[in-house]
């Protein structure tokens, strides 16, 4: 089953539709693996405090942000989750134009829009709709 890569909405005028976004393509690329050559030993990375001189685990990793003077600043999830990002869950649709005016060399990976719900199911439903019926494409605001 898909996993969503994105929850959020589609928005434009007054309208805003709850949506999931799942990936529409499927990564059949061959991974390798490293090895230790003389006994075929798998390689991981390991995480490690410089200020401690001591092997750390996965969980006690967090981010931060370097300022130019080399000081840095830790940032938690909560910090991140209160930015006023007027855009972080919603994808603002600006404009709708001919889907023939869209050069298919531009188009990236492939995404799935579903509607979040029964709720939001009928004006998803109604704006793909419209979209097909009159051969149309949207133009995103990227932030």
């Amino acid at each position: 089953m898909p996993v969503s890569i994105f929850n959020g909405a589609i928005s434009f005028g007054l309208v805003s539709v709850p949506i999931t976004v799942l990936r529409a393509i499927e990564d059949h690329s061959v991974r390798f693996r490293r090895i230790h050559t003389a006994d075929h030993g798998l390689v991981r990375n390991h995480y490690w405090c410089e200020v401690e001189d001591r092997e750390v685990t996965f969980g006690e990793v967090g981010r931060s942000y370097e300022l130019p003077d080399g000081r840095v600043i830790p940032v938690t999830d909560e910090e991140l989750r209160a930015l006023p990002l007027t855009t972080a869950r919603a994808i603002e649709l600006i404009a709708f134009i001919p889907a023939a005016a869209v050069d298919p060399l531009r188009i990236g990976p492939g995404y799935h829009l579903q509607p979040q719900g029964a709720v939001a199911a009928k004006p998803y439903l109604v704006l793909r709709h419209a979209l097909e019926c009159r051969g149309r494409a949207v133009c995103v605001a990227r932030p």
